[in-house]
């Protein structure tokens, strides 16, 4: 669920929650079935916006709470790619405004050739991403909206590449956030290696327990990350991701020190245990059904999600027009805004409504 900068105090049993919070994704390069994402092309067809249980902000996996999804979230690409880039040059990633950033955390920034099977890291923002710097207590409320980095000046060229955006939260339940852009890429190199993008807080992978303040928790696996090669032909070196919701088996390339078993982590949180959290911080992990915060994107766009509505996306209301990416409350659930008109009305999760203003929908319990 995402909530607004204006937060009360919530206490959410972990047993009545099904999934982790929906709290931050990219729109620019637009991710892969994103409703609020810049110039996003058009949906592959039988395909959905992600939207409602598995809406594009939330996480690919929660320790705690399960909901395990693929990496990349989806793993048909865009029919199209959603930006292109030139090996050398300079390129910025836009995050949605509407965030609630779990205090920081590790971000990568990885590049793919074989749709996701593997990533090789091409900029990072480690320990206090979305911040800048180490915050003086637990926030959701981020103070950096897009970074700006140089591509590798080796990496191929390919019409078929994937870039990732992964990131491990520093407070709350133990999240994996992954979304992933289908770009075309100009450059002139045979191949690129570079770091092995982490993995962890998902099934399979290592636990990185809550920061607690200490921003040097986890960073053993960035540091001790081994190398890995991806080329447009097809090889790569350094191991591989299972990509499927069942099992995500890592490669040879995670830390020897931290080896993972086959089941997934255990949680650092007992499930009979309730988490209480005050207005200040807010980390809590509520129901993904939940309505994002009612504020408009002010990078969405509208002209080029109005042209996909075609297979997938959400049947129009007919209830006036509205700017894309806002959200509004809707009887007991909260519509959508995508090409400028209000989705159908989504519900919110069992025992849940829609409540809030214009600082923040969400849906809590009554």
């Amino acid at each position: 669920m995402k909530f607004g900068a204006a937060t009360s105090v919530f206490v959410y049993t972990l047993a009545l929650v099904k999934l982790a919070a929906a709290h931050i994704s990219i729109i620019s390069p637009c991710p892969r079935y994103s409703p609020v994402g810049e110039k996003c092309p058009a949906l592959p067809p039988g395909e959905s916006y992600d939207i409602g249980e598995h809406a594009i902000n939330g996480p690919i996996s929660s320790v705690q709470l399960g909901g395990t999804m693929p990496l990349c979230r989806h793993t048909t690409p865009w029919p199209t790619p959603a930006a292109e880039w030139t090996a050398g040059q300079q390129v910025t990633i836009k995050f949605n405004p509407s965030a609630a950033i779990h205090s920081g955390g590790h971000c990568q920034f990885s590049i793919s050739y074989d749709n996701g099977k593997t990533f090789a890291v091409i900029h990072e923002e480690l320990q206090y991403c979305f911040l800048g710097s180490k915050p003086a207590s637990v926030t959701n409320t981020p103070q950096v909206h897009e970074y700006s980095f140089t591509l590798p000046k080796n990496l191929p060229s390919s019409d078929k590449a994937v870039f990732s955006w992964t990131w491990i939260n520093a407070s709350g339940n133990r999240e994996f956030y992954m979304n992933c852009a289908d770009v075309s890429i100009k450059g002139s190199g045979s191949s690129y290696t570079g770091k092995q993008m982490v993995i962890a807080n998902y099934p399979g992978y290592p636990t990185i327990p809550e920061f607690n303040g200490n921003y040097d928790t986890g960073m053993q696996y960035y540091k001790d990350a081994p190398s890995v090669t991806v080329s447009p032909s097809g090889g790569s070196s350094g191991g591989s991701y299972t990509n499927n919701t069942s099992s995500a088996a890592p490669s040879s390339a995670a830390p020897s020190s931290a080896a993972p078993s086959s089941a997934a982590p255990e949680p650092t949180t007992p499930a009979n245990e309730e988490p209480t959290y005050t207005a200040s911080s807010a980390p809590a992990s509520y129901e993904q059904t939940s309505a994002p915060v009612e504020s408009p994107n002010p990078h969405g766009a509208q002209d080029e999600v109005t042209s996909n509505t075609g297979a997938g996306a959400p049947a129009d209301s007919g209830s006036g027009s509205c700017t894309a990416g806002q959200m509004q409350c809707s009887g007991s659930g909260y519509k959508v805004c995508i090409g400028g008109k209000w989705s159908q009305e989504f519900a919110c999760g069992t025992g849940t409504t829609c409540k809030g203003s214009d600082n923040g929908i969400y849906c809590g319990f009554s």
